[in-house]
């Protein structure tokens, strides 16, 4: 089967590092799904507005094409201990695509602008389908080793020099992103001082036991 992009997703996240781990943890991240000319017109989404959310499907273009390994290491898990690759959603899979659930913010001519999404700036999406309540919804279902894995957020501290650099949509969105995290599973080092890209900006932190503290923001 050959699969073509239907669009490409624009984001200010500009590379793997500090996108979130699963859609949905930073709701206030906002981004765009751009249609290819071929499915740039009304009649593709016309009743998409009537919808909250939707699926995104769509390819792990960061990462190189086609892991062969059998076991990964969820950062959940503390990035040491193995499960199966069919047991995990790692990005480094057989085929290199990706589910997301996100939601609809605006259908525009062209575009959708949606929230909450976990994808890099230039992504392929391949597909996209509604989000359908009763079909999708399954409350109460085991979710693994995820259960038994408690993911407790970081606090973040932003001083207000930074934060004055960016508008407060930004800024809510950078926190919830870096709540989760970003760093490898493995590192714990306090002195370390990390580097993302987010809206245009270089931001630099450290963590220091469950508190992350952003050290600068500067335009890059």
């Amino acid at each position: 089967m050959n699969i073509e992009p239907v669009a490409y997703f624009h984001s200010p996240l500009k590379a793997k590092f500090g996108i979130p781990r699963q859609s949905g943890l930073a709701p206030d991240l906002t981004g765009e799904v751009r249609f290819v000319p071929k499915y740039d017109a009304p009649e593709a989404v016309r009743g998409l507005e009537g919808f909250d959310y939707c699926w995104l499907i769509w390819g792990f273009s960061l990462n190189p094409a086609g892991s062969s390994h059998l076991t990964v290491r969820p950062p959940r898990l503390g990035g040491n201990d193995r499960v199966g690759v069919f047991a995990s959603r790692s990005p480094f899979r057989p085929n290199g695509l990706g589910l997301s659930c996100v939601r609809i913010e605006s259908v525009e001519q062209g575009w959708l602008k949606v929230s909450g999404a976990d994808l890099a700036d230039g992504t392929p999406i391949y597909d996209i389908k509604p989000y359908v309540g009763y079909a999708d919804s399954r409350p109460g279902a085991k979710s693994g080793f995820v259960d038994s894995a408690a993911w407790k957020a970081l606090e973040v501290v932003i001083p207000g020099d930074v934060a004055e650099k960016m508008p407060q949509k930004e800024i809510k969105a950078l926190v919830q992103l870096l709540s989760q995290d970003p760093r490898p599973g493995y590192q714990d080092d306090p002195e370390r001082i990390y580097g993302m890209y987010f809206c245009g900006f270089d931001v630099k932190f450290c963590v220091q036991g469950e508190k992350l503290f952003v050290r600068s923001a500067e335009k890059y």
